[in-house]
């Protein structure tokens, strides 16, 4: 399966440590230049500013533009893609699932991370090998690290675009409800900011992107409200409408299984 690797030109410390992670893990891998603040005009971040439930960061904008470049690469390939962050910690397993899903069908999106929330995932599963499992994922929370990507789902994501706008990365897959998302369990991927959560030692130390830009100034908080409330209301709602076949937990992960050595 297709790997792509979204790395900002100037953190060649994750580069490295991507490559050599990968390499351990016997996966090729696409290196796709993530949009950067200067990519970001100030036309297009005004034309994005009301699209979600709060201003978005410039550099939340250009993170989401990065995805996007990613997904434009899946649908003109035409082919299956694992989309990567450089800051996505692989489990020793990877190689295997990803072998695994390229003979999966009847997906648009498999999430392989987790974040230590809670998801909405099916009751029933289909093994995927002797110890991995894919759910049926109804409703997930955040994350945008590392995850398995068709041509129609990509598809179907930009198209969500085009109806309500931009969010963050992650929020805007998760928002897309036509989307036939699963997720893996174990799970074989978390970002490195979740390290400490889940007591593995993170095999090099980053900084935020995100977090190290100010945030943008208000205006208008009742229409963000408004839209934070509806948004909740559309979760609710898809809660209550799988509440019979689904459970709302934690996904496990097995902290073994990231031998980082």
């Amino acid at each position: 399966m297709n790997v792509i690797i979204i790395n900002l030109t100037s953190a060649k410390d994750r580069l490295q440590f991507q490559q050599k992670q990968l390499r351990k893990l016997d996966l090729d891998f696409e290196l796709l230049e993530a949009t950067s603040i200067e990519d970001i005009s100030n036309d297009t971040y005004k034309n994005h500013y009301f699209d979600w439930q709060r201003p978005l960061r410039k550099v939340e904008v250009a993170c989401y533009y990065s995805h996007r470049s990613a997904w434009q690469k899946i649908i003109d390939n035409n082919e299956p893609a694992l989309i990567l962050e450089d800051d996505a910690l692989l489990s020793k397993y990877s190689s295997e699932i990803l072998k695994s899903l390229e003979e999966f069908s009847g997906a648009d999106f498999v999430q392989l991370e987790v974040r230590n929330r809670k998801k909405l995932i099916s009751k029933k599963h289909i093994n995927i090998t002797p110890i991995h499992r894919l759910y049926r994922l109804y409703l997930d929370r955040t994350g945008a690290a590392g995850y398995v990507l068709w041509p129609l789902g990509a598809k179907k994501l930009i198209d969500h675009e085009n109806k309500y706008g931009i969010s963050l990365a992650d929020a805007h897959i998760t928002a897309c409800y036509n989307l036939i998302g699963y997720q893996v369990e174990p799970a074989i991927i978390i970002q490195l900011d979740q390290c400490e959560n889940y007591q593995i030692e993170p095999p090099i130390n980053i900084t935020s992107h995100i977090l190290n830009q100010p945030k943008p100034i208000y205006k208008n908080k009742l229409f963000f409200k408004f839209k934070r409330l509806s948004s909740q209301l559309r979760m609710a709602t898809r809660q209550l409408r799988f509440l019979l076949q689904t459970n709302r937990r934690k996904i496990i992960l097995i902290k073994r299984d990231f031998n980082v050595s």
